[in-house]
């Protein structure tokens, strides 16, 4: 199935792929759903309408929130809540 390919704001973009990410990986939602939120995916990626954003540009106390966040998540594996303390010790150093 071809989709058609619209042109839509980087913010727009942004949150279309966050809300197809969240799909992917949410067990809720069906195999073939997850496929189609892959598809477009992949549809807004090649466009190029999402922009990176450098971690200069990104909210530095929202990243260190994430940080603290995945380090004391039960759920994270113990290497990412190591690498996540040694990214949030350097922040902190800067």
């Amino acid at each position: 199935m071809e989709h058609r390919t619209e042109q839509l704001s980087s913010e727009d973009a942004a949150n279309k792929a966050r809300g197809y990410k969240a799909a992917m990986h949410n067990p809720r939602v069906s195999e073939p759903a997850k496929r189609h939120a892959e598809e477009r995916l992949h549809d807004i990626e090649s466009t190029g309408q999402l922009e990176q954003r450098d971690e200069e540009d990104k909210d530095q106390g929202n990243v260190a929130r994430g940080l603290k966040a995945a380090a004391h998540n039960p759920r994270v594996s113990e290497q990412a809540k190591h690498e996540a303390e040694e990214r949030l010790e350097r922040m902190e150093r800067e």
